[in-house]
């Protein structure tokens, strides 16, 4: 099935009555699906997602393991071992091949558990970013899951709903669908009822909408024909299924560096092999063979080939420590990509507001009364602001006939949860009165005389809403109250409230409240006018909006939607990480300028740029105004995107936030998209690559702080395994080099080849001190203060220039500590007073590189900062390092171990010496340490 042709059942439904398409599915369009019969249908056709190619079994995912170079590398050892165990005999048990053959079947299991690991923790995220779809189950509205959605259920659809599958429409009102992701028309979609005559194209199917577009406007009611694989999305799914996604920058950077290390350190094993054969004089077989075994154990254990799975599992852990802060991130790498953002340009209301509009001033003609307390919690004062008392007198009659009629001229609801916190239903403008009126004592008492009658809703167009209510403390009079804009109320007003009397609305008492609502506006509050009158019964019938005049004026209220409690702090945390925040917001400009100047967005100096003014900007002008104004109100979604496309013009690398459907294209053009998890809709949290789960700005900056911290210890554990597998190879390569200047070659004079350190115990260092600590690096706390460095330049190399250094200087001390140690025990070599023999000698050294690898896991957790600083912050680090420890003790006095191993035990000394040596590599690299940091600081200065 191609996109253009449809199955036989859409076919269908696009050519037959919505209500024949109902029978035919068994579904009664009134009442949808019973969640009984909703059930058996996802049992017996499966869940409504896209199937790719078929997981790989675990038995074939564990063979997969074998597939690296470096693993046949470690076969050919193998098989080199086998064919000179057989050439000699095949006497007793082949101890190289079969230590060798444990190892790569050891790696492999852990590279197994690894993959494993990753895989679950990205799907668990997968989960919690899954779509919901509104359904008709047994007559209710039923939010669900998305992959539950069935065939016959009548989806409800609303503006910036996803749509979930392909459904056949019902009903519709208004109805546009954006559907570019199945036919590239970027203009939405007018979509109808209507039976069509003849089958066409998907664009012209306009009684049908389908799984992965999206509601741009209207509402509507679809009956699900489709679902999965069987959709048109499913088909295009089938079609792109071979595709291969494109590795992200990380991922190329961490792959371009094994390839480069890969190529040098097997160049260095062939050259190690040859000095061998020649210095040696190789001319037995047996020999060859001893050399072959080294060589390629060294290029297997030169190379970090644990990088890639290590990598997915660090990202995998930092996804999963960001849910707990309620951010969702939808793709893995983007983590990385938060540590480079440079600019957040965030919506103001919910994200950088509580959207909890607040009442806190209150105007009428005997004064003005300031109303202490943010958000829904019916909490705070209600002070004379002339007095700092609680009004008394005319005051508090005005104010409490303004709070009792605006409370009661509303559709919303406050109520108290069981926790105890107060939740809202409606819009929060109105919802701000019911929490003042509770705060001004008497006032709720007054309220509840009321019995409502009728109304006359808001719009748009009237701005203001009137209710008709019965005062039953006044044998059910009847009152028309009313509120709205203030200019718009002023207009219906004759008269004014002063004290309990009504007095003529003059041009002088007009002026007076026209000024206090400009007053107010210059503060940034929001205004609203609030009035009333009597009214006959039979005047009220019927009540309409020739009933909303002759009002009497009772005051203004100034209300705000306050900044969240840590936004503030959290905008400063960005400036200090060199992170610019930009409100962008629909708002009036004075209001987004005082809650930018509030949080510390902006100076002041640069004023609000307004939307008409975006909208006259030519690219060039957008440019140079991106980089100097931090705050747009009156703005269009569409022009977020003009915003993004400006600032990235300028290098920046931006996060962007949005909710609405028209966000979409910003989100998904900015570097970082933030969908808001409560107010968002589906588009938005498909087009991000970021959701919050709590709506809110500060979130974004620990995500950031997050991100940088990941990448830190991504650094880490590059830093450590890197410098620890150079480290390897200059023991090898120079102990051969130099065998006879340590004592090396006279340690065995009947012996006509002495190597440093065996095969196998190459490749013993590689399992146990690789996998382990790296892992531990991988989830290391902070060390270094991630948000006082400015953004990370995006064309910074992972591995820079510094730390190359570094890597090498410890590889040296590395590799020259552990020929040192070898050098101490044998006779004949450089350090006089050696008497032991070349096994004990070797494994002093051995282990000394074992114990220096694992003081290097303590250098690594900084390139400046002193290893002892927070040392025993990260106990996953420790426990790897003694786990190590107790290992390399068991390699050399477990006796079956030391046959394995070609060990030997070692008296007390000798572990003084070689913990001793191994040590040093902590204290040179302290040493390199406060020289680096003295250079900064007297570059800073």
């Amino acid at each position: 099935m191609t996109p253009a042709d449809g199955s036989d059942t859409e076919r269908h439904a696009v050519l037959t009555p919505a209500a024949e398409v109902a029978a035919d599915l068994g579904v009664n369009p009134d009442t949808g699906l019973s969640q009984h019969e909703a059930r058996r249908r996802l049992a017996a056709h499966g869940p409504n997602e896209l199937v790719g190619t078929a997981a790989a079994p675990a038995w074939l995912r564990f063979l997969a393991q074998f597939k690296d170079p470096l693993v046949f590398l470690l076969l050919i050892a193998i098989a080199i071992s086998l064919i000179a165990w057989i050439i000699e005999g095949a006497h007793g048990v082949p101890i190289d091949a079969v230590v060798i053959g444990a190892i790569v079947v050891l790696n492999a299991i852990v590279g197994y558990i690894q993959e494993n690991r990753a895989a679950d923790a990205v799907a668990a995220l997968q989960n919690m970013a899954a779509a919901t779809a509104t359904v008709l189950r047994d007559g209710s509205r039923t939010t669900i899951p998305a992959t539950d959605v069935v065939v016959g259920d009548i989806l409800i659809l609303g503006e910036g709903d996803a749509v979930a599958a392909d459904a056949r429409l019902g009903h519709a009102e208004g109805l546009r669908v954006q559907e570019s992701a199945l036919t590239g028309e970027a203009e939405s979609v007018d979509k109808d009822n209507r039976t069509l005559s003849e089958l066409s194209g998907i664009g012209d199917r306009t009684n049908m909408v389908f799984k992965g577009t999206a509601v741009s406007q209207g509402t509507g009611r679809a009956i699900v024909v489709a679902t999965g694989m069987d959709t048109e999305m499913g088909a295009i799914a089938t079609m792109l299924d071979s595709t291969v996604s494109e590795p992200s920058p990380l991922e190329k950077e961490i792959s371009s560096v094994s390839k480069m290390l890969g190529i040098l350190v097997i160049g260095i094993a062939v050259v190690t092999m040859l000095v061998l054969f020649v210095v040696n004089n190789v001319s037995t077989v047996a020999e060859a063979v001893e050399v072959l075994l080294l060589g390629v154990s060294l290029a297997v254990a030169a190379v970090p080939e644990g990088l890639p799975a290590i990598l997915t599992v660090v990202l995998a852990i930092g996804v999963q420590k960001l849910a707990e802060h309620r951010a969702v991130v939808t793709e893995l790498h983007s983590v990385e990509t938060l540590g480079s953002a440079s600019v957040i340009c965030s919506d103001k209301t919910g994200t950088l507001t509580r959207n909890e509009m607040t009442i806190q001033r209150i105007v009428t003609s005997s004064g003005s009364v300031s109303v202490a307390g943010i958000g829904y919690a019916p909490e705070g004062e209600v002070l004379d602001e002339a007095t700092g008392q609680a009004p008394t007198g005319a005051l508090y009659f005005e104010s409490r006939r303004l709070l009792v009629e605006a409370s009661l001229a509303n559709d919303a609801d406050l109520q108290q949860a069981d926790d105890g916190s107060w939740q809202i239903i409606g819009d929060p403008t109105e919802a701000s009165f019911l929490v003042a009126l509770r705060k001004l004592e008497g006032a709720a008492d007054r309220a509840a005389d009321f019995e409502r009658r009728n109304s006359v809703p808001f719009n748009s167009d009237r701005k203001m809403m009137s209710v008709l209510q019965a005062d039953r403390a006044a044998d059910g009079n009847l009152k028309v109250m009313a509120k709205g804009a203030p200019d718009v109320l002023l207009g219906r007003c004759v008269k004014i409230q002063v004290g309990e009397k009504v007095m003529d609305l003059d041009d002088r008492r007009r002026a007076e409240v026209l000024q206090t609502v400009e007053d107010l506006s210059g503060q940034a509050y929001r205004t609203m006018g609030v009035a009333w009158r009597e009214i006959t019964p039979q005047d009220a019938d019927p009540f309409d909006e020739e009933d909303e005049s002759d009002l009497v004026y009772v005051g203004t209220v100034g209300i705000i939607d306050p900044p969240r409690d840590e936004a503030a702090s959290a905008v400063a945390e960005a400036h200090r990480a060199g992170v610019r925040t930009i409100m962008i917001t629909g708002d009036h400009p004075t209001t987004a300028s005082r809650i930018a100047a509030d949080l510390g967005i902006t100076d002041g100096v640069h004023p609000a740029v307004t939307g008409a003014a975006l909208q006259a900007m030519d690219e060039a002008s957008l440019i140079e105004t991106v980089k100097d104004n931090s705050v747009y109100a009156r703005v269009a979604p569409e022009h977020k995107l003009r915003i993004v496309n400006a600032l990235q013009h300028d290098g920046s690398v931006v996060a962007m936030t949005g909710d609405g459907v028209n966000d979409a294209p910003a989100l998904k053009t900015a570097d970082i998209g933030v969908a808001m998890g409560i107010t968002g809709t589906e588009v938005t949290k498909q087009a991000a690559r970021m959701i919050l789960g709590d709506d809110n700005f500060a979130t974004i900056v620990t995500a950031i702080r997050q991100g940088r911290s990941i990448f830190a210890n991504i650094k880490k554990f590059l830093r450590y395994l890197l410098s620890s597998n150079v480290g390897e190879v200059i023991t090898v390569f120079f102990g051969v080099l130099l065998a006879g200047v340590i004592g090396l070659s006279q340690a065995s004079p009947g012996a006509e080849m002495v190597i440093p350190l065996l095969a196998t115990q190459i490749l013993w260092i590689n399992l146990v001190t690789d996998t382990g600590p790296a892992l531990a690096m991988g989830v290391d706390p902070e060390v270094d203060d991630p948000m006082a460095l400015p953004p990370r330049d995006q064309s910074e190399r992972i591995i820079d220039r510094q730390m190359w250094s570094g890597i090498v200087l410890i590889g040296l001390v590395m590799g020259a500590i552990t020929l040192a140690t070898m050098d101490i025990f044998l006779p004949g070599g450089l350090i006089p007073g050696g008497t032991d023999d070349l096994e004990t000698a070797r494994t002093a050294a051995f282990t000394t590189l074992v114990f220096a690898q694992l003081f290097n896991a303590l250098n690594s957790r900084s390139e400046t900062t002193s290893a002892f600083h927070r040392l025993f912050s990260n106990r996953w680090l420790w426990g790897s390092v003694a786990l190590a420890v107790v290992l390399q003790v068991a390699v050399v006095e477990v006796p079956f171990l030391q046959t394995a191993f070609g060990t030997t035990s070692l008296d007390l000394a000798h572990w003084a010496i070689a913990v001793g040596m191994s040590s040093l590599v902590l204290w040179v690299d302290e040493i390199r340490k406060v020289v680096l940091r003295r250079r900064v600081g007297s570059v800073a200065a």
